[in-house]
């Protein structure tokens, strides 16, 4: 029963506080596969945001890290500082 055209039915989802002929054992049980069902979905949620942010947070730092290797050797004003200072040796 319940099979059409070669096909299973879906399960039919049930409310187990109004489901007869259930023990309080079983409606225990079924509680808990929820829950760890829940749980595992947040933990598969959870690790795509933490990859996101991981990602995130890396580009980030190579950014800075690339501006300040640019910054730097864009710097000539310690050159300019050498080339006084040779300038006043050569005239002392």
């Amino acid at each position: 029963p319940g099979e059409q055209g070669g096909e299973a039915a879906f399960a039919r989802r049930i409310d187990p506080e109004r489901e007869p002929g259930l023990s309080p054992e079983q409606r225990r049980l079924m509680a808990e596969v929820e829950r760890a069902q829940w749980h595992r979905a947040m933990q598969r949620r959870l690790r795509g945001r933490n990859a996101l942010l991981a990602l995130g947070i890396g580009a980030v730092a190579l950014g800075i890290y690339g501006y300040t290797f640019y910054s730097v050797s864009q710097e000539r004003f310690l050159d300019e500082l050498e080339q006084e200072a040779k300038a006043a040796r050569a005239r002392a």
